[in-house]
């Protein structure tokens, strides 16, 4: 449950993220990459911090 909060709220970050460069002019080729980027490092980071340890 707290990967399903971790990772709704680096969406948000994402979308913020996305939308401050489509707004400075940025192609969206670009902001696509960016995003499935900072995607990868949302679940890479997001699991490593809400696995339970054995």
């Amino acid at each position: 449950m707290s990967l399903i909060i971790y990772l709704i709220g680096f969406a948000f970050v994402i979308g913020g993220i996305a939308w401050a460069l489509v707004v400075a002019g940025v192609s969206t080729l670009y902001v696509m990459i960016t995003a499935v980027i900072l995607v990868g490092v949302a679940i890479l980071t997001g699991v490593t911090r809400t696995r339970s340890r054995d």
